[in-house]
This record gives structure tokens, C-alpha cells and sequence, in this order.
């Protein structure tokens, strides 16, 4: 039985712990600095355990003894782990949309006897995976769009917005560049640029560049693609709000202030729906084609279940770790989330949500 450390009792994290757990192939501790948020519906057969990421002994301690650990914290915690996870001699996998954290965990595999498995989850994580199998179907791929969005059902507010996920990670998105091929060459875009609207199923929907949703991408398909592009998806009109609180007010600068003001303002909501869009168009068979991937994940309707970006997230996470289990991913140094083949993926027991 592999032994699986968890870190972060959130919402994510204690749905990856409830995942791994119900297989009975591992067996999960899910650590937390806060004693109360592990008290908090805690998965059954899931131990816990009290652990500050910021204190190394603590930390050290937590990790001895297992065979894997996974961060589902705050993406600036994820270092300090992936550190410890290398002393320790164990797998390190997180969920960091953060493009400067991953190329330092990226750094820190270097000569590794573990794997390092950084940005698991739907965007970074699975858009990779599907837009890769999408772009081995040709004999010369063109252009690449990913469009990834994490929705209310029933927007209701002047943002037409409701929070579904790390509200650190959705304010980085927000405020850090992202990373785009053009012409065939690796480049960075400002964050809230190049608007566009499309319809899907009736709805509109207005998509805008975001970070670290591409994940390492760019890098795999540079001088492989002509373009490449990455962005997230809202309800029309989202984005210039997001504006003027990012360039007018520039909240940006006040990273701490606009958490406060979101998580003040902003309700959460487990009504959600997860929406991809992955389209890649080149010659095949001496034809200029276009292939496209979409789908609609609903978060459960029971008011306990868990909502569509828990589900989506924690399951592409626990496939990656399950692939990793079963030797189908490599099993040390750094791992691309594209390496993991589509096939393997979406047969997986995790990944068959996407299915």
C-alpha cells in the first residue's frame, strides 16, 4: 500500500485525501497546520495530523516514513515542500498554477531519484493532457486554443462571478503575465488581454488571457506550433470589472487588500459548472482540419456533495498519482503534466470524470 501524505485541509485537498482513500490502495494522513480545519469533515479512513509547512522539524517529522507527499496549499508552500520532499527521499506532486514556483520545483528535480509533478489539477493539469493527444493527431500542427473556465451556474452579481477555488491563485491569474507561443516562439502576454466572445450550447461566454493555466506547454511545443494560447473563460463583462480593480485601483500592487475584498464580497458557490474548450487546427492527410475537445462537468446537486472545480481538480490530481503508482508516468526527476498519455488518463479510475 503506497503511503500518501496530503498537505491542506481545504476544500481540495480534502477531497484528494477522500479520493485516494475509498480505493484502499493508499493509505492517506492529511496534515494541516490548523487542528480545527482537520476536525472539519475528515474523510473516513484518512488519519490526521497536525503540521506547519513553516516549521521544518514539524514538517520533516510529517513526511517520515511515507512514500509520496502532495501540496493542495497555497502556491508560495508548495517550495518549502517540494525542499523537504527531496531530503526525504520521496514523490513530490501539487497542484501551483505559479509559473515562477514550478520552475524552481523544476530546478530542485534536477537529479532526483523521485519524481517532482508539479501543476496536477484541470488548468494546469489535464488542458495539457488533452491538448497534447489533440496535437499528436496531426502530421503538422498549427495552432493551439485552450479555454478553460470555473463558472457559477446562476451568476448573480455585477462580477457575474462566484468563487470556486483559491482565491490566491485566482488573484494570480489575474495579475501575473502568461506564457503564449506566436509565430513559433515562446513569449509572455499581459494578464486580461486579447477579449473575445464565443457561444456554446446557447450561452455566452467572453474568454481573456490569464497565468499559469498552460502550465509547461510552451515550453514542450515551441518551433512545433505556430500559435499557442491560453485563456480563461467568464460570463460577458467580467473582465472589465477585473480591470478596474487590477489597473485603476491597482489592486495588484495590494495583493493582501484584494483577497480581503473578494473573500469579503465575493459568496462561494458549489452550483458551478467547469467548461473546456481545447481546439487545434493543422494539415492532416494533406487537409487543413480542426479538432476540438469540449466539455460540461456540473457540480453535484446534493448541497453536501462537491462542486465541479473540487471534483475536476482533486480527480486529475489522484490520476496523476495513480498513473505514477502504476508506472505509467516516470518515476523520478521532473514530470510534465503532458507527458501522461490521454488514453491512460481518461481510462484511469480518477480521470474517467473527464470522460
Amino acid at each position: 500500500m503506497i503511503k500518501v501524505l496530503v498537505i491542506g485541509a481545504g476544500q481540495i485537498g480534502m477531497t484528494i485525501a477522500a479520493m485516494l482513500a475509498e480505493t484502499g490502495d493508499f493509505a492517506v494522513t492529511l496534515a494541516d497546520g490548523d487542528a480545527e480545519a482537520l476536525k472539519r469533515g475528515l474523510p473516513q479512513g484518512v488519519t490526521a495530523t497536525v503540521a506547519n509547512v513553516e516549521d521544518r522539524a514539524g514538517l520533516d517529522a510529517a513526511l517520515a516514513g511515507q512514500d509520496v507527499v502532495f501540496s493542495a496549499c497555497p502556491f508560495y508552500l508548495s517550495l518549502p515542500i517540494a525542499e523537504a520532499a527531496k531530503e526525504a527521499g520521496i514523490h513530490f506532486l501539487d497542484l501551483t498554477e505559479d509559473v515562477d514556483t514550478a520552475r524552481r520545483i523544476r530546478e530542485l528535480a534536477n537529479g532526483s531519484e523521485k519524481a517532482f509533478i508539479p501543476q496536477c489539477g484541470l488548468a494546469p493539469g489535464f488542458i495539457s493532457i488533452v491538448a497534447n493527444d489533440l496535437i499528436d493527431r496531426f502530421d503538422e500542427p498549427y495552432d493551439v486554443r485552450l479555454r478553460v473556465g470555473a463558472l457559477p451556474q446562476f451568476p448573480d452579481n455585477a462580477l457575474k462571478y462566484n468563487l470556486t477555488w483559491s482565491t490566491e491563485g485566482l488573484i494570480n491569474e489575474y495579475c501575473n503575465p502568461s506564457e503564449a507561443i506566436y509565430n513559433g516562439e515562446k513569449r509572455e502576454v499581459l494578464p486580461l488581454e486579447g477579449l473575445e466572445e464565443f457561444s456554446l450550447d446557447g450561452v455566452r461566454y467572453e474568454a481573456f488571457s490569464t497565468a499559469g493555466g498552460v502550465g509547461t506547454l510552451c515550453e514542450a511545443l515551441e518551433g512545433r506550433v505556430r500559435n499557442l494560447n491560453y485563456k480563461t473563460v467568464r460570463y460577458p463583462g467580467h473582465r472589465d470589472m477585473v480591470r478596474m480593480l487590477v489597473s485603476d485601483l491597482r489592486l495588484c500592487e495590494r495583493r493582501e487588500i484584494f483577497r480581503d475584498i473578494i473573500e469579503h464580497g465575493v459568496p462561494v458557490t458549489r452550483q458551478d459548472v467547469v467548461l473546456i474548450f481545447v481546439t487545434v487546427t493543422g494539415l492532416k492527410d494533406g487537409r487543413l482540419t480542426q479538432e476540438s475537445y469540449v466539455r460540461k462537468i456540473y457540480g453535484d446537486k446534493d448541497e453536501k456533495g462537491r462542486s465541479a472545480i473540487q471534483t475536476t481538480t482533486a480527480a486529475a490530481a489522484c490520476a496523476m498519482m495513480d498513473l505514477l503508482r502504476q508506472g505509467k508516468l516516470p518515476k523520478r526527476g521532473f514530470v510534465r503534466q503532458e507527458q501522461a498519455k490521454y488514453k491512460d488518463f481518461i481510462e484511469n479510475r480518477f480521470g474517467k470524470v473527464y470522460a
